[in-house]
């Protein structure tokens, strides 16, 4: 199995995102995949990811991604799941928000090249976890660019 490409895909939607490139971003999925946002939002089909990406993109100065690979796993030779962290950070600020830190899960099938089956965002609040989440935050934060 080529989990690079797994993870290259994962990092390709990121990227997607990060400049604001819904048809980029949807390019990357299966026809029939699927998606469930940071608010529980579920989007079904790539053509459908793209318009509901295309007006949050259009509406929103959205934040940039910073994230970090914790797992590729493969289920078979042409199926794996991607587990990552992942935090945002603001326009016009180098700090990510603690409160938009997120568990991202990524289904990954390829057939003949990897696209995304379903892509979950899940935000990481770490309830009643202070420590964890300070953790979780720090390490994210180191990943931020300097320049941001």
């Amino acid at each position: 199995m080529n989990e690079c490409g797994v993870e290259t895909l994962y990092h390709n939607l990121l990227d997607r995102w990060n400049h604001g490139d819904a048809a980029g971003f949807a390019s990357l999925f299966r026809e029939d995949g699927s998606i469930v946002g940071f608010d529980g939002t579920s989007v079904e089909s790539a053509r459908h990811i793209e318009q509901h990406l295309a007006g949050i993109f259009a509406d929103h100065e959205t934040p940039t991604y910073v994230s970090k690979v914790c797992e590729i796993r493969p289920l078979g030779t042409d199926v794996a799941i991607l587990r990552a962290v992942a935090g945002l950070v603001p326009p016009g600020e180098s700090h990510i928000k603690p409160e938009l830190n997120a568990v991202q899960t990524l289904v990954a099938r390829r057939n003949g090249e990897w696209r995304i089956a379903h892509f979950q965002n899940t935000p990481a609040s770490l309830d009643g976890r202070p420590e964890e989440r300070e953790a979780l935050t720090s390490e994210l934060q180191a990943l931020v660019p300097v320049d941001a």
